[in-house]
């Protein structure tokens, strides 16, 4: 899973300095995919279930890409995704993801879902 959101990270900023609005969308796209699959695995991981999966947004934020997406569990209970990535352009990524439930923090790493420790 890291080495997908690193290659969709990559192609999320090599698009993005070509201007080409319509890859940009698929890549942007794709890497909301990959976190939201990721957020998913590791809330299973801790025995949180949502309602169904997260809606993720990346906001146009210059050089460092972010992503905030937001659920429910089964519970009711809200659920907020933040997540950054610097130097998305390179080899090694450096990630951040926090998630909180009812707000509070049940997971704060540098990675989501398969692969992740």
């Amino acid at each position: 899973m890291r080495r997908l959101q690193a290659l969709v990270l990559a192609a999320v900023l090599a698009v993005s300095v070509s201007g080409c609005k319509v890859m940009q969308r698929i890549s942007e796209e794709s890497y909301r995919n990959a976190v939201t699959d990721g957020v998913v695995a590791e809330l299973k991981k801790r025995d949180i279930r949502l309602k169904a999966r997260p809606t993720c947004r990346t906001p146009k934020t210059g050089d460092t890409v972010r992503v905030s997406c937001t659920a429910r569990t089964k519970a009711g209970q809200p659920v907020v995704v933040a997540g950054t990535a610097r130097d998305a352009d390179s080899a090694h990524p450096v990630e951040d993801y926090t998630v909180t439930v009812a707000g509070r923090q049940v997971l704060d790493q540098g990675c989501l879902g398969l692969g992740c420790s």
